[in-house]
């Protein structure tokens, strides 16, 4: 029996369903709104890699070490993009979540948001996970500050750790949360998905 077993997440319009091939053009579809795969510092498919991401992902998961999700939108079933619990470790109740790239029309939005805390709930509430842990490129500033504002504690930064996908080398920066910090956490993104949000004009 796996630790993270297959299931469906929703909330606040967000649905989280275990990534499969049925997605490949939903995904390719999400990747192209921004071309994300341009980006150096996110691991985003480029379009003819849509479907080796989602084998990889799947052959992952049956190793047991990772299990990603598509995220879609709730009513319409629209591919956003993707994210995963990976790096699992069962002996110790250990989970990161990782592997995560939106669309650039559900960034800066509540989709993030939403999707962080539905995954962090199953993995303290329903896993039981002692710690979650993140990791991210040394130079991708919008994550570490995404991660950060999760409530997350800085780990340190291990250096020459894994190659971008243009070959250069990078530093990753470790970040974590115990299960004791969890409902603090739970309540700054309870507070940051109900406060106001500003109309765009």
């Amino acid at each position: 029996m796996a630790f993270v077993e297959p299931v469906t997440l929703s909330a606040r319009g967000i649905t989280l369903v275990p990534l499969a091939l049925e997605h490949e053009d939903g995904l390719r579809a999400a990747a192209a709104d921004g071309e994300l795969w341009n980006l150096r510092i996110t691991s985003v498919p480029e379009p003819d890699q849509t479907r080796p991401y989602i084998e990889t992902a799947l052959a992952m998961r049956e190793a047991g070490n990772r299990f990603a999700f598509a995220v879609t939108d709730s009513t319409s079933g629209k591919v956003l993009g993707c994210t995963s619990f990976h790096d699992i470790v069962p002996a110790i109740k250990r989970v990161e979540i990782g592997w995560t790239w939106y669309a650039k029309s559900a960034q800066r939005s509540h989709v993030n948001t939403t999707c962080k805390l539905l995954m962090m709930t199953h993995a303290f509430e329903t896993l039981g996970c002692h710690l979650v842990g993140w990791r991210t490129d040394n130079f991708n500033f919008a994550s570490q500050a995404a991660i950060e504002r999760l409530g997350a504690q800085k780990d340190g930064v291990i250096r020459g750790h894994a190659l971008r996908r243009d070959g250069t080398i990078r530093d990753t920066v470790m970040y974590s949360m115990r299960a004791g910090e969890w409902p603090e956490a739970r309540a700054q993104l309870l507070y940051l998905l109900n406060k106001p949000r500003p109309m765009v004009r």
